[in-house]
């Protein structure tokens, strides 16, 4: 549903949250992410049911809406419910917030699905935000960046296992997926050998790296955001 994927990116014009950061000490702000991460990704669901219209605007998918789950991939599902508390879906989204102003200059979640749990339709979307004073305010995103879920956990087992430079050992280990959307738990690729606890660091293997870099080169408040990141860290 390429709608979907416009209606993504239009969350910027959209987008409400009436969470206020007031006081907060600077030294504070870098935690942002892992204080506010979820409440974002709450709003942004909402958001996306708000506006239907965007992403359905002939409403030929009147039974269906957005529902966030958690500790499952994907985290969020387009689905209507059937008999029985049946759902069909017809995508996934894995949502991840990435607070822009973080120490780390790059969006620091983990990926660990196996490709057989995608779909072809599902995305991985990182959605950046900042506080609207940058360093007080409200919540206001970014457009988010889109990626196809399958190509990335494929690209990151092929960048584990043939392009990272190691000597340990580089095999991977898949469950066994059905079919996407029914396991719960058990959708997680996992390498024999991780020392560094660096698997599923998407912001590592190159897919989004032409993005990410665009995203530190804008503006908040005139100052480009690599520029704010670097003063705060002092």
């Amino acid at each position: 549903m390429h709608r979907v994927r416009e209606a993504l990116l239009a969350l910027p014009g959209y987008f409400n949250s009436t969470t206020n950061i007031e006081g907060i000490d600077v030294s504070d702000l870098f935690a942002l992410n892992t204080m506010l991460g979820t409440t974002i990704e709450v709003q942004v669901v909402r958001t996306l049911n708000r506006i239907r219209d965007v992403w359905d605007p002939n409403d030929e998918w009147p039974l269906y809406r957005f529902d966030r789950q958690t500790q499952t991939f994907p985290d969020v599902l387009l689905r209507k419910q059937q008999d029985f508390g049946e759902y069909h879906v017809a995508l996934g989204i894995e949502l991840k917030g990435w607070y822009v102003l973080a120490k780390e200059a790059e969006p620091s979640f983990r990926y660990t699905v196996t490709p057989a749990a995608c779909t072809e339709w599902d995305m991985l979307a990182v959605v950046p935000w900042h506080l609207s004073n940058v360093l007080s305010g409200v919540p206001t995103v970014d457009s988010p960046g889109l990626w196809p879920a399958r190509y990335v956990a494929q690209y990151r087992n092929h960048w584990w296992q043939h392009i990272r430079r190691t000597e340990k050992s580089r095999t991977i280990a898949s469950p066994e997926v059905d079919r996407p959307y029914r396991q719960r738990g058990h959708t997680s690729d996992k390498p024999q050998y991780d020392g560094g606890g660096n698997f599923g660091r998407i912001a590592r293997v190159g897919v989004m790296d032409d993005w990410t870099q665009e995203m530190l080169d804008r503006p908040l408040a005139g100052i480009p955001t690599r520029q704010w990141i670097a003063f705060l860290k002092g």
